[in-house]
């Protein structure tokens, strides 16, 4: 199977997906940080390239509920948000037949996405002991079905643990750090929708 992982830098989906013998490849305007087959371009500029499956994690910026603070002093914001539901619009209604397309829990997800996520999922469920809610936008895709059910023993943890991407220390790279797909759910996508 042909799959594009688009808007990943850091390779964790798409060697989930080389493991089980796809050919897999990950698209970002940013550089690979592991070592593997990657296009450094527009995600956009390949997306007709004739894939059979894609995930994409366009930047939530502009599109998460958790910017609304800033909405009132940025000026800018408003603009910046319209350009991000363009995008995200357009990588969900790509002519890719199957498609997941990824981003925390969303302000008017009917306005930004076009439609409410067909799935929230928690990493909790895919084996790592943390809270991180994260919607999916499916088509052609089942939902993912969980693999571990560790919220009893998440919820049991300090919150800084529990929240574990929130709490991490302001950095440079806090924001491309907190993007990273959880190696579970990579996996858990890997082994289910590249049985397909």
């Amino acid at each position: 199977m042909r799959v594009l992982i688009g808007c990943e830098f850091s390779g964790v989906v798409r060697d989930q997906f080389i493991r089980l013998g796809h050919d897999a490849v990950s698209c970002d305007v940013l550089p690979t940080r592991a070592k593997g087959p990657h296009i450094q371009d527009d995600v956009l500029a390949v997306i007709n390239d004739g894939w059979d499956l894609a995930i994409f994690h366009p930047p939530c910026t502009y599109l998460a509920n958790s910017g609304n603070k800033h909405l009132y002093i940025e000026p800018e914001r408003p603009n910046k948000a319209a350009l991000a539901s363009i995008f995200f619009k357009e990588l969900l209604n790509s002519p890719i037949p199957r498609v997941c397309v990824e981003n925390p829990i969303m302000r008017a997800p009917e306005h930004n996405a076009g439609r409410r996520a067909d799935q929230v999922i928690q990493p909790w469920m895919f084996g790592h002991m943390e809270k991180k809610a994260t919607c999916l936008w499916l088509r052609g895709l089942p939902k993912l079905m969980p693999i571990s059910d560790l919220k009893e023993a998440t919820e049991a943890l300090p919150l800084h643990l529990q929240q574990k991407s929130f709490y991490m220390t302001p950095s440079a790279d806090r924001g491309l750090l907190r993007s990273i797909t959880y190696h579970g759910i990579a996996f858990a996508m890997a082994k289910q929708w590249g049985s397909l």
